[in-house]
């Protein structure tokens, strides 16, 4: 199975996203960085994996993969 990458900002609007794609099957998340990592990235980590349960991969995107992702 494929990540599914999530961008929204807002740590609620995460656990929604979130949610919506457990419902759906998803088991692995990766959240685009916002805020280079900072705060507002752990708070919204902490929404995801609450929101995703036990059994699902949670992770923050590797700022090495924010540049890659860049020059594409």
């Amino acid at each position: 199975m494929t990540d599914t990458y999530v961008a929204v900002a807002n740590p609620q609007d995460v656990a929604r996203e979130v949610e919506r794609q457990v419902a759906r099957g998803c088991r692995t998340f990766v959240l685009r960085q916002v805020a280079g990592g900072g705060m507002l990235d752990q708070e919204r980590l902490g929404a995801a994996r609450y929101a995703a349960g036990l059994q699902a991969e949670v992770m923050l995107e590797a700022p090495e993969d924010v540049s890659v992702a860049a020059a594409r």
